[in-house]
C-alpha cells in the first residue's frame, strides 16, 4: 500500500503546472474589469468579446455566453442594490458603478 500512496503523490505533482496558482476569473469579475478599463457601457454580446479577446474569460462551450452574462449582472444588481460593481445605463446595456 506504501507504494500506491506514493505513486499518487508523485502523480499529482507531475500534473501540476507553472501557471495553476493563478486565479481564473468569473465572467462576472471579467465583465466588470472590461467595463472598468472601457470607462463607456457596453452590451454583455461586447463584453463577452472584449473578455475572450483579451484572455479574461472564454465561454466554456456554452450556446448563450451574453445571456448567462446578462442575467448574472441583472442578479448582482438586484441583489446587491447600491453595492453592485454594475449599473444599467439603457436597454442591454450596462457599466461600472
Amino acid at each position: 500500500m506504501a507504494a500506491s500512496k506514493s505513486s499518487k503523490k508523485d502523480k499529482s505533482k507531475k500534473t501540476k503546472k507553472a501557471g495553476d496558482d493563478k486565479k481564473k476569473l468569473s465572467a462576472l469579475d471579467a465583465a466588470a474589469k472590461i467595463l472598468a478599463e472601457a470607462g463607456k457601457s457596453m452590451s454583455c454580446k461586447e463584453m463577452i468579446e472584449a473578455m475572450d479577446k483579451k484572455g479574461y474569460w472564454s465561454s466554456p462551450g456554452g450556446k448563450t455566453p451574453e445571456s448567462t452574462l446578462y442575467s448574472g449582472i441583472i442578479k448582482e444588481i438586484s441583489t446587491k442594490g447600491k453595492e453592485s460593481r454594475f449599473e444599467k445605463t439603457d436597454r442591454g446595456r450596462f457599466a461600472r458603478a
